[in-house]
């Protein structure tokens, strides 16, 4: 695992950012092609829109989504309209949580995959959580490559589970704020009960800022 902290959540936004234009670069240039499958939130939302300035064969990439709520579309619970900041050259792959048989719809898209994704971006939640796995959820123990989570926080959710996550070449974990430190530090320390313990550390970049990464050994608090 390779565990980066930048100042601030812009810094880390921005060390995300081109890591991932790398390794994208470096997909198409090895294969033709290159598959990205991206979470939602603030701090990704800035990744992305300075990913979308980059000089990148966006008509190479295809970006799906990790998971998203069961909402309308226009809902402002909604991870799609992050993919509304990637050019209009990219091929996006949005999840069909308006599917009135959603279970077909999760089959569907799970179709759809890669066989194996170049990188698959995940965020961390104060409960540990990471993609749609919600605390003693049984979708993370789910062997279908898509699958619903019960309702959490509100919204039933459809996500990719551990087996395609941990198949994909390369994972980047992106976290800020103080609300993400003890969830941070739970994981990187062990913590096994938590969610994103499912998350495999090898081929795993970890993108934090320093309130993120306060109660980490060495950092202080």
């Amino acid at each position: 695992m390779d565990l980066r902290v930048l100042d601030d959540a812009a810094g880390a936004a921005g060390e995300a950012a081109g890591w991932t234009a790398h390794h994208l670069r470096g997909a198409v240039r090895r294969r033709g092609s290159a598959s990205i499958a991206v979470s939602g939130g603030t701090t990704p939302a800035s990744m992305f829109a300075e990913l979308a300035t980059m000089d990148l064969p966006w008509d190479c990439i295809t970006v799906f989504q990790v998971d998203e709520r069961v909402a309308p579309d226009g809902d402002a619970a909604r991870n799609a309209r992050l993919l509304e900041l990637f050019p209009a050259g990219a091929r996006l792959e949005p999840m069909p949580v308006t599917d009135r048989d959603l279970s077909d719809g999760a089959a569907r898209y799970g179709r759809a995959l890669p066989g194996r994704f170049d990188i698959v971006h995940l965020g961390i939640g104060d409960d540990g959580h990471t993609a749609s796995w919600p605390p003693g959820d049984p979708v993370a123990d789910s062997a279908e490559p898509v699958a619903l989570s019960r309702e959490y926080r509100g919204y039933v959710r459809m996500t990719l589970t551990p087996s395609v996550v941990n198949a994909a070449r390369y994972r980047l974990v992106l976290a800020a704020g103080a609300d993400k430190a003890a969830p941070l530090e739970g994981w990187l320390l062990g913590n096994d009960s938590l969610p994103i313990h499912r998350v495999r550390g090898s081929d795993t970049v970890v993108v934090v800022d320093r309130a993120a990464a306060a109660r980490l050994p060495g950092m202080g608090r």
